[in-house]
């Protein structure tokens, strides 16, 4: 009964804050943007999932990929219209790629086994069927693929990053919880314990989790950035901190923070910088934000984008090997 009631109010919070953005589906685009695209056939799929895909008119020759992942409740074309991820490739000339669900509304499988393995099969396998349509289809860079999304998108975020290690450069989870966290068994399971932030294990054990997803992969991993608010009800503020342990484990970072400021009011920053002084792992933590963000009207989209490079802050993308396996 608690696990049905979390998920029943996580659903309500999710329509109510797109009620209050006065969001809808068939929002209009900005004047001059280019459109949304269904593709209905982009390779192995076994969840049935949907690809949509926003190729800015200015797109730059081989272009960076940006997998946009929504919260349960959500879609493709909902991610589209309620974020700022177009626009902001529009501005610099990334593709994005939209996934819906299957069925529509439901929320991203990360608790299965299936799910929380490489190439073990349910959704992640359809998303990296988008993301190689992408690059044979429009010509984009195998070497500058990242991933983002929030609520269980955020979740799905730090699925696929452990998962595809060699796949990704960079991801930003909104409101997530750490890697393997929401396990069940069971496709699509809820797991109460996670969401309420009762998981707690040491840096070792969530880095050990993450690592075994790809047991074949010895390569470099993707640098990550999570966001959090203190004030939610549906994921608890406390898996903001289990998912901190797992990822410096994972690149090899301190526990502690190489530098804390607050950027905005309310915004509390933490880095954890290599012996080089580049950021691997960034957090922040949203003073008084319930399960809303990124939120609309700040900059929070734009910090994701600069942290993954996708703005060409960041040296420009390596020759990435061919994805393994």
């Amino acid at each position: 009964m608690r696990s049905r009631h979390l998920k029943s109010r996580l659903l309500a919070v999710l329509l109510a804050v797109g009620a209050a953005l006065g969001v809808s589906l068939s929002a209009a685009p900005p004047a001059g943007a280019a459109s949304l695209t269904r593709i209905t056939a982009f390779g192995h799929n076994p969840t049935n999932l949907q690809m949509y895909v926003y190729v800015p008119n200015g797109v730059k020759p081989h272009p960076a990929i940006l997998l946009a992942l929504h919260g349960c409740q959500g879609s493709g074309p909902y991610m589209y219209s309620s974020t700022d991820f177009a626009g902001l490739a529009d501005r610099y000339g990334f593709i994005v790629v939209y996934p819906s669900t299957s069925p529509g509304g439901s929320c991203w499988d990360v608790s299965s086994d299936q799910a929380l393995t490489r190439n073990g099969g349910s959704d992640p396998v359809g998303l990296m069927s988008m993301i190689t349509y992408t690059e044979q289809h429009y010509g984009g860079n195998p070497g500058a693929v990242y991933v983002t999304g929030e609520s269980s998108g955020g979740m799905m975020t730090n699925v696929m990053l452990a998962d595809y290690p060699d796949v990704f450069k960079a991801g930003a989870a909104f409101m997530g919880v750490p890697y393997h966290c929401f396990h069940t068994g069971t496709v699509r399971g809820w797991n109460g314990a996670c969401a309420g932030g009762q998981v707690s294990m040491t840096a070792q054990q969530w880095g050990d989790l993450a690592r075994r997803a790809d047991p074949g992969y010895n390569g470099p991993h993707p640098r990550v950035q999570l966001w959090h608010g203190t004030a939610d009800p549906i994921l608890n503020h406390r898996d903001l901190g289990e998912e901190t342990k797992q990822w410096t484990n994972v690149l090899g970072v301190g526990q502690t923070p190489s530098s804390t400021d607050t950027p905005a009011a309310n915004w509390n920053r933490s880095r954890y910088a290599d012996r080089s002084g580049k950021t691997q792992v960034e957090t922040y933590s949203i003073v008084g934000a319930g399960h809303q963000l990124p939120i609309q009207g700040t900059p929070m989209t734009a910090d994701a984008v600069h942290f993954m490079g996708l703005d060409g802050s960041s040296t420009a993308p390596g020759t990435r090997q061919p994805h393994h396996g």
